[in-house]
């Protein structure tokens, strides 16, 4: 653990890729995991875009219970020790695969959603903008489905639906701090998605090192400077560190 902080503080541009294994602190499911959204649900349904326009009762109807409940979720330890660290200038970015939007509210400004985000729904045919706070009440009354007080459009939170092309500009950004960084920590991620995936191999490539945080294996592990299993424990130390 202590190899792990000496690594952070002298580090000079150190990113982390956080991905849903670091929520279910706060009560918030992973996607993959023995009790994750995946195996509730249909994930050839849930998140896919055309199946969306055609029944989005059934995005709605479930998100429900993982996502438009977060205003009743908090970060946990690792939100909050990270954004600690970005506070004390050792953490530079943090990219994440997550969108629960936990990190903002633990105090991190330099936040890179590359899934997107519900904080903001689009409605699908005049591209008006919509809060999440004006959407989930909707979700939640009679109507389910939210449509354009403008147009009747249908309503979509801005995350990025399989079958949608990720946003350039975030992928972009996502690149340039894998480049840069000469250590990457991932921390939740099973590193099967793509192109999240990828970003640790980038900054692999470019001579940055690489700590992997994983109850579960991932595909990069041989390439991991440092690998430990237990997330809690990583953290609770840090947090000890940097007090």
């Amino acid at each position: 653990m202590h190899q792990l902080f000496s690594l952070l503080r002298n580090s000079s541009h150190c990113v982390f890729l956080s991905g849903a294994g670091i929520s279910t602190l706060s009560g918030i499911p992973d996607f993959r995991g023995t009790k994750g959204i995946y195996k509730q649900f249909d994930a050839d349904k849930i998140f896919d875009i055309d199946y969306f326009r055609e029944d989005p009762t059934y995005f709605y109807t479930h998100g429900r219970e993982f996502i438009y409940n977060l205003e009743q979720k908090e970060p946990n330890i690792i939100h909050k020790v990270l954004a600690k660290l970005e506070e004390q200038g050792l953490v530079k970015s943090i990219i994440t695969q997550n969108i629960d939007m936990l990190h903002q509210k633990a105090g991190s400004k330099r936040v890179i959603e590359i899934h997107g985000s519900p904080a903001q729904h689009t409605c699908l045919h005049c591209d008006r903008k919509f809060p999440y706070e004006f959407i989930s009440p909707i979700v939640h009354g009679p109507q389910v489905v939210p449509r354009c007080d403008r147009c009747g459009g249908l309503v979509k939170p801005d995350i990025i639906f399989f079958g949608e092309m990720l946003d350039q500009n975030t992928l972009m950004q996502a690149f340039s701090e894998s480049s840069k960084a000469d250590l990457m920590i991932v921390i939740g991620s099973s590193l099967v998605v793509h192109p999240a995936a990828s970003l640790p191999l980038n900054t692999a490539k470019h001579g940055g090192r690489l700590v992997i945080v994983n109850n579960m294996p991932t595909p990069l592990d041989e390439y991991a400077y440092l690998r430990y299993p237990d997330l809690e424990e990583v953290f609770r130390h840090l947090e000890k560190e940097i007090m």
